[in-house]
């Protein structure tokens, strides 16, 4: 019986050749020779203003906190349907977290439920593109330019996809991206702020640099540099950015190969979701999905458990996703939800993930397989 993981790391090759690379380049910290081809290569293929490539994408959205200036008493309104970073970030800096309930079909936040939560304290909205699944960016980026109110987009698991043909992550006035070890173009760990409000650049580049003006000092703009704001040490090592260098590089190879993993899944259990027995993931006409993961939604919280357990015991590893931050005991401490949750309930018991990486190929026919006769297929 095989053992099949639910993660594992691709390397492309190269990653080890550009590391040595980056060590005979005699710079190994921050904003070498590697973090500047990455940085190029995102501001390229997503259309920003800037990129900043960061330790992770936790930094990233941290970053995205600071500037956007909410302090003590602002609310932000997310989903709750997210990692903990989402949130994290804002209640650092002491602003309120305000949690959405979710659309049934891409589990992405419900744009039709946004305007409700929106108080006099309401500083900014933040989206999240589910498993690389476009939200709704028209009604969302209206609403916010109603309310005058900033858009962040949290694009973790998003590199790679679009909303009406055009990149994610490019839509807010900042936007997060990860490079996660699980995610579609690895760095172990990793991420980038992305600035698409010209006005944000310079001072997104001081908070990434300790607080300091260093980058203006090193174009030669000042004669030393010195502390003119707050910020901290967001900034990978050129080491990390030498291995994320060698997976951009094949990003296109990546993305092919993944695709053709998911498009396997989604066509292997149509018969399934006609017999009502799962549902897969939807995807909306103007989305285009980077394949970043595959699930299936079991029609209850006891048939999910005896379906991964079934799937535990034949070798094959799928996981659960979040449990909802409103729940937690950090969301019910630090903030609050508007309306009913009962969506993101839902799937949260309901949703499992299936095993998806590079190497897959040779085992996906027996995690189908497997699948199916966990629920008696």
């Amino acid at each position: 019986m095989p053992r099949v993981p639910f993660n594992q790391p691709y390397l492309t090759g190269r990653e080890l050749d550009y590391i040595r690379e980056a060590h005979e380049n005699h710079h190994l910290s921050g904003d070498g020779p590697f973090t500047k081809r990455c940085n190029a290569w995102l501001e390229k293929r997503i259309g920003c203003h800037r990129a900043m490539l960061t330790h992770s994408c936790t930094a990233a959205l941290e970053m995205c906190a600071i500037l956007a200036d909410v302090g003590p008493g602002d609310e932000i309104i997310m989903p709750s349907f997210t990692f903990v970073s989402t949130a994290n970030a804002f209640v650092l800096r002491g602003s309120v977290p305000v949690f959405v309930d979710i659309r049934p079909d891409t589990l992405n936040i419900d744009e039709s439920k946004i305007e409700a939560a929106i108080t006099p304290q309401t500083r900014a909205i933040v989206v999240v593109h589910y498993a690389g699944m476009a939200c709704d960016m028209d009604a969302i980026k209206s609403i916010a330019d109603r309310h005058r109110l900033m858009l962040i987009e949290d694009a973790a698991q998003a590199i790679g996809a679009a909303y009406r043909g055009r990149p994610l992550g490019s839509f807010g006035q900042l936007a997060a991206l990860s490079f996660h070890e699980t995610k579609n173009l690895i760095s172990g760990e990793g991420g980038a702020l992305l600035v698409n409000a010209p006005e944000l650049a310079r001072r997104g580049e001081i908070v990434r640099e300790k607080g300091t003006n260093r980058g203006a000092y090193f174009r030669g703009e000042v004669d030393k540099y010195t502390w003119v704001e707050i910020g901290s040490s967001f900034l990978p090592s050129d080491i990390i950015a030498a291995f994320l260098w060698a997976q951009l590089e094949q990003s296109e190879s990546i993305a092919l190969r993944r695709s053709a993993l998911w498009r396997r899944y989604q066509e292997a259990f149509a018969d399934l979701e006609q017999a009502g027995l799962v549902r897969r993931p939807v995807v909306p006409r103007e989305a285009t999905p980077n394949s970043h993961c595959y699930f299936l939604l079991l029609p209850d919280a006891e048939r999910r458990t005896r379906f991964m357990d079934a799937l535990r015991h034949d070798g094959v590893n799928s996981v659960f996703h979040y449990v909802p931050l409103h729940s937690s005991p950090a969301g019910r401490k630090f903030g609050r939800f508007s309306g009913a949750m009962s969506v993101t309930d839902s799937v949260s018991d309901r949703l499992t993930r299936l095993p998806l990486w590079i190497g897959l190929e040779a085992h996906q026919d027996y995690v189908i397989e497997r699948c199916r006769h966990a629920l008696g297929r």
